[in-house]
C-alpha cells in the first residue's frame, strides 16, 4: 500500500510503523478495501500525519465488528456493535487521532472504549493507552479482543468516563467518543499541564455538536473548533440505564 509516495514509505519503514497487523500475519482478505479507505477517505481528505495514516493502515477494522459486517468494515461510516452502540467511521477516528498529536511514550486516555478499535489505533502510536467504558460487557469484550489481537499495551476498565482515570494521570492526550454540554472538570484536571490535549465533541445551541481540542498550559486552557459532528451523549452510571454510545 502506498500512503504518501516513496518518501512516506521510507519514513514509515524507518520509524517501524510500516508493519503488518499482529492479527493478520501474511494474509489479509481486506487489504484492497483498506487501501481504498486510506487513499480515498483519509489521505484523499485532510489526514496528512504519516504516523496516523500508518496506524489506520495497520489496524484490522474488520476484526472489531461482527463477522457479518466485515465486508463493510472499511466504508467511511459507523457500524453497529454490541450493546446497541456503534464503532465510529474511520475518518473521524483518524481526525481525532491526528488532532491529539500523540508521540511515542505519551500517556493517552480514551473515554468510551466501544469495541476497542480507536484504542488499537492509539496503541500503534504509543505504548501507554488507557481506555474506560461504562458498559461492563463492552469493556470486557474489548479487553479480550485487544489482548487476542496483540495490543497488550492497552489497559481497559469499566467505569464512569466523567471521572477519567485519576490514578494514571496526568495524560498527554485524552480522547472522548461521546458528546457532553461541557468538558468534565475531572478530565481537564487530568491533562498534563504543559500542553496536554483533550479531543471531544461538545453540544452547542440547537442540538448541534462541534468537535473541539482543548490544550492545557498550566491553569490556562485554549479551545479550538475542529468540525461539526454527531455523537450520542456521554452519560453517567445509572442503575436504570446501562448505555454509553459513540456515533459521529
Amino acid at each position: 500500500m502506498i500512503i504518501a509516495g516513496a518518501a512516506g514509505v521510507i519514513l514509515l519503514l524507518a520509524t517501524g510503523l510500516w508493519v503488518a497487523s499482529p492479527a493478520l500475519g501474511n494474509t489479509d482478505p481486506y487489504e484492497a478495501t483498506r487501501q481504498r479507505m486510506m487513499e480515498h477517505d483519509l489521505r484523499g481528505r485532510d489526514i496528512t500525519d504519516l504516523r496516523v495514516l500508518a496506524a489506520m493502515a495497520r489496524v484490522p477494522r474488520h476484526l472489531f465488528v461482527d463477522p457479518s459486517l466485515a465486508p463493510l468494515a472499511y466504508g467511511d461510516f459507523p457500524l453497529p456493535i454490541a450493546g446497541g452502540q456503534t464503532i465510529s467511521q474511520p475518518y473521524i477516528v483518524a481526525l481525532m487521532t491526528q488532532w491529539a498529536e500523540i508521540q511515542p511514550g505519551h500517556k493517552v486516555l480514551e473515554v468510551g472504549t466501544g469495541s476497542g478499535y480507536q484504542a488499537a489505533v492509539l496503541a500503534c502510536l504509543t505504548d501507554r493507552v488507557y481506555s474506560i467504558e461504562l458498559i461492563p460487557e463492552l469493556a470486557q469484550g474489548a479487553a479480550a479482543r485487544l489482548a487476542k489481537l496483540g495490543y497488550s499495551q492497552v489497559q481497559v476498565r469499566s467505569g464512569d468516563g466523567y471521572q477519567g482515570w485519576p490514578e494514571q494521570a496526568p495524560f498527554d492526550a485524552i480522547l472522548v467518543t461521546a458528546a457532553a454540554p461541557e468538558i468534565p472538570a475531572a478530565l481537564k484536571a487530568q491533562l498534563r499541564e504543559g500542553g496536554g490535549r483533550l479531543i471531544m465533541p461538545l453540544k452547542t445551541f440547537g442540538g448541534f455538536q462541534t468537535l473541539i481540542r482543548l490544550t492545557r498550559h498550566g491553569n490556562r486552557f485554549i479551545t479550538e473548533d475542529i468540525c461539526p459532528v454527531r455523537f450520542v451523549p456521554l452519560v453517567k452510571p445509572d442503575p436504570k440505564r446501562s448505555k454509553i454510545g459513540e456515533r459521529p
